[in-house]
């Protein structure tokens, strides 16, 4: 369970409003265990109706113990389930009115008692086309405009692998600032460019017979997938001259 600060920044102005905190405080906290998360990531989530927290009369952001709380469970059951925002959204009302309410499962999730190879095959969820429509909250219109811009490609049995889902949130928030499908082709190009960086270091790993070092591939990938990302988001903020969270 999340726990809120007991000191550090934004904690004085937390106590003064009775336990209620700032979004900037509310982001420290969830850092400890979602290092990724962003003022962005809250808002889209509040947007979506996964939380509502109070405003203060000027419209600023007030967060509960519970809102940080219910956020922590929005972020590890999209980390470690995939599941679509409108599925979590279901799962966690139900909960809150003392219903039964199993986890869900979109697609295979990996277990602990799957061998080596069933294990490989089960790391990647899938999802749906409807499931897909219902989480970015689109239509088949936008949908079909996104896979002709090669931002969203469905497997070869017409479902898409849980990172869909995030990649259509994210879309679906550019556009509200008018970046429109077309424009972000030259960041699926980018993209595809790091991955083929990425696999072409790591492809001698993953050619060979030994299943230890095929599986230390897939640790090599994710370490140098999140360095790309890192320096990627460093790329741009240099760019741009500005500083982000």
């Amino acid at each position: 369970m999340l726990q809120t600060p007991s000191g550090g920044a934004g904690s004085g102005t937390a106590a003064r409003d009775s336990g209620l905190m700032s979004i900037g405080t509310v982001l420290n906290v969830l850092r400890d265990e979602f290092p990724e998360v962003t003022i962005s990531k809250i808002r889209f989530l509040e947007s979506e109706g996964l939380i509502e927290p109070q405003r203060t009369p000027s419209g600023y952001r007030k967060f509960s113990p519970r809102d940080v709380e219910r956020l922590g469970h929005v972020l590890r059951m999209q980390r470690d389930h995939y599941l679509p925002l409108k599925v979590i959204r279901e799962h966690l009302d139900a909960m809150e009115r003392g219903e039964a309410a199993p986890l869900p499962v979109v697609g295979r999730q990996r277990s602990g008692d799957d061998g080596p190879e069933e294990a490989e095959r089960s790391t990647v969820a899938r999802i749906g086309r409807g499931e897909l429509l219902a989480a970015a909250d689109i239509d088949e219109a936008e949908l079909r405009e996104w896979e002709s811009y090669g931002l969203l490609t469905p497997l070869a049995d017409g479902v898409y692998d849980a990172e869909a889902v995030t990649v259509a949130a994210l879309v679906a928030e550019l556009g509200r600032f008018g970046i429109e499908p077309r424009h972000l082709r030259v960041m699926k190009a980018a993209a595809e460019r790091e991955a083929g960086l990425v696999d072409q270091v790591v492809a001698p790993l993953k050619r060979h017979r030994n299943p230890q070092t095929r599986t230390l591939a897939e640790t090599r990938t994710k370490e140098l997938a999140a360095l790309t990302m890192k320096l990627h988001s460093a790329l741009v903020k240099a760019a741009l001259g500005v500083r982000l969270p």
